[in-house]
């Protein structure tokens, strides 16, 4: 009961579908109590809404480093079943406390109050996605951080005491799996830079995405053959890192070898 041309437009991707195409396409598929179709009606549901980071200033998003590309970053985020990431020569940003994030924007990207303030609450958006989600089981975290980030400099003492707590604090969740990847190790493909690997429940691995951050902003991989080789060189990364006990432990001797502790 549609038009040849709204149906020509849907098929070559120049239309959005409406939540009553996606029911009368599942039930004559007869999927409606099928996986695929839960799914379908939760992304046609998605994609009427426009996406919360929406609400905050482009030009915020974008920002000095590292900035542009962050909203397609969120983006993925915010729909992924499990974001397996590596970083240096920061912590991941889901597990940095309010202070250290602060310092950053601050210190290193020489952001204004207003700008922190806009920052501090998308980081807090962010981070809600490991407690809850609307429509989604919270996401599940598998880190991978180097050693330099427990002892790169960042704020205070203080802040990094407090900051090194948390991390091992949040590390403990049932879907945060945080290793540390240590000076002693041997060198490992992809420790270089830092990146994100989005994978996304009942889809298959091409539908699973890389982000890379580089000081100049995010770049996409989405060549399934590529993304594969990502995937594997994170489990790589793993294997090369301390177990999550471990990991705990050398933060916290990290972070009582800082001064005052």
């Amino acid at each position: 009961m549609i038009s040849t041309s709204k149906l020509s437009r849907l098929e070559n991707a120049q239309g959005r579908p409406q939540p009553r195409d996606i029911r009368d396409l599942i039930r004559y598929y007869e999927i409606e109590d099928a996986p695929l179709g839960t799914s379908l009606r939760r992304w046609v549901n998605a994609a009427q809404r426009q996406g919360w980071w929406t609400d905050f200033d482009d030009e915020v998003l974008e920002g000095v480093l590292g900035g542009f590309g962050l909203d397609a970053h969120i983006s993925y985020e915010a729909d992924a079943t499990v974001e397996r990431i590596y970083t240096l020569p920061f912590v991941p940003a889901l597990l940095q406390t309010t202070e250290y994030a602060t310092a950053i924007y601050r210190d290193m990207e020489h952001r204004s109050k207003d700008e922190v303030g806009q920052l501090l609450e998308v980081r807090d958006r962010r981070k809600q996605a490991l407690i809850s989600r609307e429509g989604l089981d919270p996401l599940r975290l598998v880190a991978v951080t180097h050693e330099s980030a427990l002892r790169q400099a960042v704020g205070s003492p203080e802040i990094m005491r407090d900051q090194l707590g948390a991390l091992i604090e949040g590390s403990k969740a049932s879907n945060v799996s945080l290793h540390v990847l240590p000076f002693e190790a041997k060198p490992v493909f992809t420790m270089t830079c830092m990146y994100a690997y989005f994978e996304y429940e009942g889809a298959g691995m091409e539908q699973d995405v890389v982000h890379i951050e580089t000081h100049a902003g995010y770049w996409s991989i989405e060549e399934p053959g590529k993304v594969a080789e990502y995937r594997k060189a994170h489990e790589a990364l793993v294997r090369a890192s301390l177990d999550e006990d471990d990991s705990r432990a050398l933060i916290s001797s990290v972070r009582h070898s800082l001064v005052g502790s």
